[in-house]
């Protein structure tokens, strides 16, 4: 009878397995490990990515019940107190390595000309248990933040971070890499003259915007096109001399005002140090930072990230990356398939036949009937 690897085997296979192990062996996350090797982890974690376990339970009862097909997949059984562990202790760097490993091979065909890469910056709160103490920022309050570099056009992150959530969105972004040339799109998060200086001496492209009080000086206007009515004024000039009466702006080069009235009537005032490009095209640049916020939704809405398994801030870390690991990998099989349009439409199959056998390009179709070797002996009930 002809072998039909299961959907979440299909899956599994856009891993690096071979990066994957050497990360390990960095690492050394195998180090004295007699029970649940790193591999066995992750293949765990991503069945309960991609199942939506609830809890070590789910995820240590729902392996148990496919234990046969999982020799095929390379993994085994997990006890819930050995997977705890193992998230507690095991180094995340291990599963960040497979992450950015992860973003080469989505971005691959991604390759353009010097300026014309656009990323997105923004942060996302993850709410943790009371009992996360690394986290607390109020009385019995605890949460996480997630940090993203977000590519629109490969549609997928290139860069992620976790922090507790009293850790300012601005602190976390000057430890971000910078890409040479590239466009970098933020939020008022990230209002720091220094930090638009760095990116501006790596030659990047910023759009951002401005606060109410922050006034040009020496500034002059443009002329606005009349067939942007909702563009509003374009001027250049300079930012004020100190960001606060203690802190003085390192950035002297002159920056443009675009003022846009948006859909709901309200005026923002976006800022950029592209004194050549329409501010058209500006303005339409600034509108792309709605995506960031479209794959926060995505991502919580879709896999496990809302809730934990684990309360130490190694497991957190690891849980967030595994869940952005399992983001790039419904990308890639995604994409190997033409039945299935949406992400999200794909996701969901993918959950419902996450152990069934059949082929990830046909999960429209109803199963093929089983094949009967005539060969073989049949024994038939018969009623004497």
């Amino acid at each position: 009878m002809r072998h039909e690897n299961s959907v979440f085997h299909s899956v599994l296979k856009h891993v690096p397995w071979g990066r994957f192990d050497q990360l390990v062996d960095e690492h050394q996350a195998d180090k004295h490990v007699r029970q649940l090797t790193t591999k066995n982890q992750l293949i765990a974690l991503i069945y309960a990515q991609l199942s939506g376990a609830q809890g070590l339970r789910e995820i240590e009862a729902g392996l148990s019940s496919h234990a046969a097909r999982l020799y095929h997949l390379g993994g085994a059984q997990v006890p819930r107190a050995t997977l705890s562990d193992a998230n507690s202790l095991r180094p995340w760097q291990v599963f960040g390595g497979l992450f950015t490993q992860l973003v080469g091979q989505a971005t691959r065909g991604m390759r353009r000309k010097v300026g014309e890469a656009v990323h997105l910056i923004d942060a996302s709160g993850l709410p943790l248990s009371a009992l996360s103490n690394w986290a607390q920022f109020s009385a019995g309050v605890c949460g996480a933040k997630m940090h993203v570099i977000y590519d629109p056009d490969a549609e997928c992150p290139i860069y992620a971070a976790v922090t507790p959530a009293n850790v300012n969105d601005i602190t976390a972004a000057k430890a971000m890499p910078i890409t040479a040339g590239a466009t970098y799109v933020f939020d008022l998060g990230y209002y720091d003259y220094g930090f638009w200086a760095k990116f501006d001496a790596a030659g990047c492209r910023i759009v951002t915007r401005l606060k109410a009080n922050t006034k040009l000086t020496d500034a002059t206007d443009r002329r606005v096109p009349k067939r942007h009515p909702d563009i509003l004024s374009d001027r250049i000039g300079h930012l004020p001399q100190r960001m606060a009466r203690s802190r003085q702006n390192p950035f002297h080069k002159p920056v443009r005002e675009i003022r846009v009235r948006i859909p709901t009537g309200k005026v923002l005032r976006i800022l950029t140090n592209d004194l050549k490009t329409s501010a058209r095209k500006i303005a339409d640049l600034y509108k792309r930072r709605w995506q960031i916020e479209l794959f926060f939704r995505w991502v919580k809405q879709a896999l496990k990230i809302k809730h934990f398994f684990g309360r130490s801030e190694n497991a957190v870390r690891i849980q967030v990356a595994v869940a952005l690991i399992v983001f790039l990998l419904l990308r890639l099989a995604h994409a190997t398939q033409r039945v299935v349009p949406g992400l999200l439409a794909f996701t969901r199959l993918v959950r419902v036949n996450l152990m069934h056998r059949r082929s990830i390009d046909n999960l429209l179709q109803p199963p093929p009937p089983s094949i009967v070797d005539h060969r073989q002996i049949s024994f038939d009930l018969c009623q004497v």
